[in-house]
């Protein structure tokens, strides 16, 4: 029988190294009274008289997880029960905090074991949660044949892993331990659905931050998490060594130590060769390979690899949420030069309709009504999802003004795509060189290598002086851009030299 965390009553920190938040040496003072002991959590204090405790589940470093019932209504429940003697000094009580915090965030998604209260008394914090009896997805990986799924069986759970990941991410929340003994299923069902428990090594992260730390576990810790500068994108590079896994029954990293396995997922690629992969779809090749990138700036998104074809429920993009990668690049969007929007606008033409999948389900996802087209309303809610940040409205305003090229008040599917784009992705693929010359070619009618004011204005329509709008991009200062100089343009984050109409009464995030 499975509990509701995989690495019971952790509190925070779970396993070794790789598996636990690095720790500094801690002076222990025997006659100090515990920081867990001092502190009021604010929690309800009722537990005992509300709860009839049962069998003992687990056990990990700060307490027990046992079952319970709920005495109202006869309900069985998991309980993590937590010492406070052990939470020796003030990080042990803020990660038992912000544990709660996270449960709380998540609480309703169905694929996140439910949150019901937290309690505490003199000697303990409890963590009332849903009982998953279906056991880890480990034992059911080991229980098949070969340990390894069917592509059918592996996506559906795969898919489930990824929706759990695009929630945390909107939360501003990195899971940082995503690995099949953190996924229990709700019964012992074929069919049963998965639940992401243990939270324990989980964090708020803010807006374009980085975690220094290195967390996580050994076989499934992404290469940016080992160089300690991580964020979001590591739980995605998790679910790949899980889909490789579910996929062939190996793990796509290995050695006999943990420093070995670092070195594995920093210098070498996973292998595609072995069987059973040549017997394995090349969509679900793809897609682990478009996961287990190692610059977490070309990886796939949590929402992305949900709008991948192989991971597509039935064919559909069923209940794909916002990607949290989407409304940033539209905040960014805003930022950018007037030449560089044209620019991007320019490249988002030339991709197809395969390649605009994913950012076709999002736009989906934003126009609500489904007439084709983002109203301000439409975005003012998209951008609210995006918790960390809870745009204001005239920040939504100067958005949608700076994506909508054709001034109709609304943004269509082609000035979507244009704010929204990921280029770096888009500059590793093998096309980017004739994509970004077939982007540049637009501007340079003459076809002489190089884009004139004459053939920006041309292109733009704009009056006045077109001289500052070349500026940023004209690096050599000839008075013209070249096609390196337009590629680079597109690769790099820079910000306006002059702000656009919409931006007249800029106001910061």
């Amino acid at each position: 029988m499975g509990s509701c965390c995989s690495s019971p009553a952790s509190g925070s920190n779970g396993g070794k190294t790789a598996g636990v938040r690095e720790k500094g040496q801690r002076r222990r003072l025997a006659s100090a009274v515990p920081c867990g002991k001092r502190t009021d959590f604010g929690y309800d204090k009722d537990f005992e008289s509300r709860y009839a405790v049962g069998k003992l589940l687990g056990h990990g470093q700060f307490g027990y997880t046992f079952v319970a019932t709920d005495k109202s209504n006869g309900d069985r429940v998991a309980v993590k029960r937590i010492d406070k003697s052990k939470m020796l000094l003030p990080i042990a009580v803020d990660d038992v905090r912000r544990e709660v915090k996270i449960l709380q965030a998540l609480q309703g998604h169905e694929n996140v074991v439910h949150f019901y209260n937290a309690f505490e008394d003199d000697s303990f914090v409890y963590i009332v949660m849903e009982l998953c009896e279906g056991g880890e997805l480990l034992d059911r990986i080991l229980a098949k044949k070969d340990s390894r799924y069917s592509e059918k069986d592996a996506a559906i759970v795969v898919r489930q892993m990824l929706k759990v990941a695009a929630e945390c991410h909107l939360h501003g929340l990195v899971h940082r331990d995503m690995k099949p003994e953190n996924f229990l299923f709700k019964s012992t069902k074929e069919d049963s659905p998965l639940k992401a428990t243990d939270f324990g090594l989980s964090d708020f992260i803010k807006p374009d931050k980085k975690f220094n730390d290195i967390v996580g576990s050994a076989y499934y810790v992404a290469p940016e998490v080992l160089k300690r500068k991580s964020g979001p994108e590591s739980d995605v590079w998790s679910i790949g060594v899980i889909t490789y896994i579910l996929l062939c029954g190996r793990r796509p990293f290995w050695d006999k130590t943990e420093d070995g396995i670092f070195k594995e997922v920093l210098r070498n690629k996973p292998d595609f060769r072995r069987k059973p992969w040549p017997t394995i779809s090349v969509s679900a090749k793809d897609f682990v390979q478009k996961l287990l990138v190692k610059d977490p700036r070309v990886r796939l998104t949590a929402a992305q690899a949900l709008s991948h074809r192989w991971v597509r429920e039935g064919g559909d993009a069923s209940e794909i949420p916002i990607d949290i990668s989407v409304l940033s690049n539209m905040r960014q969007f805003v930022k950018y030069s007037r030449f560089k929007q044209f620019a991007l606008r320019a490249l988002a033409s030339t991709l197809d309709d395969e390649e605009l999948a994913d950012l076709r389900d999002q736009f989906d996802a934003i126009d609500v009504d489904k007439n084709g087209l983002i109203s301000l309303d439409e975005m003012r809610h998209a951008l609210a999802k995006d918790l960390p940040w809870r745009m204001k409205e005239p920040r939504v305003v100067e958005i949608l003004q700076a994506i909508d090229s054709n001034t109709d008040g609304l943004v269509d599917f082609s000035e979507f795509v244009a704010a929204t784009l990921h280029v770096h992705q888009l500059q590793e693929h093998d096309k980017w060189n004739t994509r970004s010359q077939t982007a540049f070619e637009k501007f340079d009618v003459d076809k002489d290598g190089y884009i004139t004011p004459e053939e920006l204005r041309m292109h733009t329509g704009l009056k006045g002086s077109i001289i500052p709008l070349l500026e940023e991009a004209d690096i050599d200062k000839d008075g013209k851009i070249s096609l390196s100089e337009f590629r680079r343009l597109l690769r790099t984050a820079s910000m306006s030299n002059l702000p656009s109409p919409a931006a007249r009464n800029p106001q910061n995030l």
